[in-house]
């Protein structure tokens, strides 16, 4: 119930998550402290704090979820959208580079053996990490295949004329 007076009294979306996100921190009775950032094409939702494991979850699948619920919040009943972005305790940048190492392994095993490489399943964001990550990458091409929740990322070598 308090969530949802929460949300009554907050008009705008970045205030509504600012209420979601300092809720959950209350509920899961993590010490974490609420930062909610506002750019032109983004929400960006930070919990900083000891200990927030419980709230990242299992390969980062309760922030993950906390995000979705943010984002479902701040345009629930708004003609106008824009990506909301929750980490906690900066993990989402340690995943980031975790996903990039990856990316550029994946790539050098591509253009040295000539095959494809196919990474582990990914949640769509991360997808998009590995994707705009090698895009400019001479040689190399990279797509997505296979069914949520086992959608991967493939890194294949350019075949030459």
């Amino acid at each position: 119930m308090a969530a949802e007076e929460d949300q009554a009294l907050a008009d705008e979306p970045v205030d509504r998550v600012r209420a979601v996100l300092e809720r959950i921190v209350d509920e899961l009775d993590v010490d974490g402290s609420v930062e909610v950032s506002e750019e032109e094409d983004e929400i960006i939702g930070r919990v900083d704090g000891e200990d927030l494991g419980l709230l990242i979850g299992r390969r980062g699948q309760t922030i993950d979820a906390v995000q979705l619920l943010c984002y479902r919040a701040a345009f629930q009943g708004r003609p106008d959208r824009k990506r909301v972005t929750v980490d906690a305790a900066g993990y989402r940048e340690r995943r980031r580079d975790a996903v990039e190492r990856q990316a550029d392994r994946a790539a050098e095993r591509a253009l040295k053996s000539g095959n494809e490489i196919e990474l582990e399943p990914m949640t769509p964001s991360e997808r998009r990490v590995v994707h705009q990550h090698l895009k400019e990458r001479a040689g190399i091409e990279t797509f997505s295949e296979g069914d949520e929740p086992e959608r991967c990322v493939v890194v294949a070598p350019l075949l030459s004329d």
